[in-house]
This record gives C-alpha cells, structure tokens and sequence, in this order.
C-alpha cells in the first residue's frame, strides 16, 4: 500500500467515524459507553487494525453491555496525549506504546522495550509469571491507570537510512526518530533523539529534520511510505528486541465495571497481544520483498564492531539507570533481568540453537514445491 493511498483512507475513514460518533442515537440506558484513543493513523496495519479487532471482540463479548468507540491520532486527542486524556478523564482507554511516556518517568520504557534486552516472548513471561505485572501496576497506580500487554511488536528494524552505519563514528550528528531507551542509547553514542508520531515520520525524513527513523518494521514502513525517502532499512533491532504495546484504563472507570466486563477487557487485551505479534511476523516478512524487489530497499546488518559498540553502551546505560534509581527503579531491574535470565537459558539451548541449526547447509522444501 503506497503512503497516499494509505493516508487518504486514513482520512476517509476518521471522517466517516467522526460523522458516526457525531449522528449516534441516545444511549440506551443499561449500555456503558467508553471511548478509545490511539497514537496510530486509522487502519495502520498491526498497531490500528489490532484496536479495531480488540474493540470488536469486548463489544461482542459484553453484549452490547460495553460499547467502546474509537479515535485515531489526532481525531480526539493528539497521538502522544493519549496517557494524559486517560489520566483526566477525556477518554476512559488509550492504546499506545509506554515509552511514549519516558518523560514523566523512565521506568515507563522499560515497560516496552530494552536495548540487549527481552525478546517479545521472554517479555510476556516476565509479565505474565516473573512479576512484571505487579511492579508495572505499581507504577501505572501512580498515574490513575490501568495498563495491560495489548499487542506485541516483535523485534523491530533497527530503522532507515539515508547513509550506510559501517562504524560507532557514523552516530556522530545523526538526527534519529527513535523513542524511550533507544533514544537515549543513541544519544550517549554521539547522536540526537527526536520523538515523533508515526504520522509525521515521512515529512520530518523529507525535509531533512531527521537523517533516519525508526518505526516498527516493514508492515507499517511501506504503509507510511519511508521507502521514498530513504532506500537503506538496518537490521537488527537490537533498541527494540520485543516492543510491548499497551492498552491504558482509567483506573477509577474500570473500578467501577463489574468483575465480568473487567475480566473481558483483560483477556480480549492479552488476545490482541498474541494477534498483533503473528500479524507482525507474517506481514513483515512479505512486505520486505516488495518493498525490495518493487522499491530497490537495501536491508543491511549492522556488522559486529557497530553490535559490539551499542551493546557496551547499552549495558552502560542500564547500570547507571541502577546504579542512579530510587528503590522502584532498582527492584524493576533486579526483577527484570532475574526473568530474562531464566528465560535465556532454556532459549539458548533450545531454540536459539534451532534457529542457528535452520541456516546449515542442506536442502528443504520451500513454496516452490512441485
């Protein structure tokens, strides 16, 4: 999907929700009826569409009971509000990445994604039974939220470039759009950080605001039209080995659901979790061909002085976040890196080595089976 096609359904379609929400008839009394805001472009793949799945399942699972509708950026709050429209009450749910947050405290990227540091399906783990629920329900209690794992990345690009990285001196100046810890990981590497909404990527890498950009992979970079820009997409990302979104609740409204509707909204926010990770790791993978064989995109490596280069920084980078936190911040990292430890080691031996193992030498069917 070329970027103009896309922005211009993107359009299409918030007008027409506006002109829906707007001609609604009166609510009918035994409906609750809550609001959803996203920091995603209408119907961007993964990310929008994963929402309007995840809508459409709590409204049928509630039987009309719950009734959620949904603003894209912009449409009701601008996409890096959504956290502070939840916390006053603008909207009752948000639908971003937490890192958009890093602001108003760091701990909040963690929460999303380490440089060096989980996988998606070592993260979840962590979430799910290594106690990271309980300390990201501490921080989020903080704020007036409710936050749950509502869509799951995968490991990202490392991002696109008008240049070639062939060594740490090529970070010198470089103006990124990358958020949360990859941010300030390519700041302490000699470069500059810009946060920017997915929307405004293009026309910052157009004008020359930024040299590169990171934003996901190559489902939503075609969809955006990076690929018009720059010809040049790096891989790994290792600033974002497993991206966790989330989905935001005020935490005063979804105490006063009953325990039913509550449960719904958790388990249709873990589906998503799992829907959006296989959406991405499917559509990914298809798209890098077009965007290869229909758009002359190069997918580089970073070679291994350039690994090497941001894995000490990045290490550096979290011991002083340690070394320099209050008792929160220690005990989410004690935590954190107790489960990436146990995770790790049944991973190496297993599938990491099968993964390795499926890059030997030998012949095995593929599509072309005849």
């Amino acid at each position: 999907m070329e970027r103009r096609q896309f922005l211009k359904g993107a359009a299409l379609a918030g007008g027409a929700a506006a002109a829906s929400t707007l001609a609604a008839p009166a609510i009918a009394q035994e409906r609750i009826e809550w609001r959803l805001v996203t920091s995603w472009p209408k119907g961007l793949p993964g990310a929008g569409t994963g929402v309007d799945r995840l809508v459409e399942r709590i409204n049928t699972m509630s039987g009309g009971r719950l009734h959620i509708t949904t603003f894209a950026a912009g449409e009701l709050v601008p996409a890096l509000r959504c956290m502070d429209a939840v916390m006053d009450g603008t909207a009752e749910m948000g639908h971003d990445a937490s890192f958009y947050h890093h602001g108003k405290d760091p701990a909040f990227s963690i929460f999303f994604a380490v440089p060096f540091g989980m996988t998606a399906q070592e993260q979840f783990a962590w979430i799910a039974f290594g106690g990271g629920a309980e300390l990201w329900d501490e921080l989020n209690a903080k704020y007036g939220i409710v936050a749950f794992p509502a869509g799951q990345t995968s490991a990202q690009s490392f991002g696109w470039f008008k240049r070639e990285i062939n060594s740490m001196a090529d970070f010198q100046g470089l103006k990124m759009r990358i958020p949360g810890l990859g941010g300030d990981l390519i700041q302490r590497v000699g470069g500059s950080a810009v946060l920017l909404p997915g929307g405004e990527i293009f026309a910052a890498l157009q004008s020359g605001a930024i040299d590169a950009a990171e934003f996901i992979g190559p489902l939503n970079d075609l969809a955006l039209g990076f690929q018009q820009v720059c010809k040049i997409s790096y891989g790994p990302g290792v600033q974002e080995p497993g991206g966790m979104m989330q989905m935001m609740v005020n935490r005063a409204k979804y105490q006063e659901l009953p325990a039913d509707l509550q449960e719904i909204i958790k388990v249709a926010c873990w589906q998503m979790h799992e829907d959006m990770k296989v959406e991405y790791d499917y559509g990914s993978g298809r798209t890098m061909e077009t965007l290869r064989l229909e758009h002359g995109v190069e997918f580089l490596r970073l070679n291994r002085e350039v690994l090497e280069g941001l894995g000490k920084a990045a290490g550096e980078m979290v011991q002083d976040m340690y070394d320099n936190g209050d008792d929160y911040m220690r005990r989410l990292w004690q935590s954190y890196f107790a489960s990436r430890e146990n995770t790790m080691r049944f991973l190496r031996f297993n599938e990491q080595a099968f993964l390795n193992a499926r890059t030997l030498d030998f012949a095995f069917p593929s599509r072309g089976l005849g």
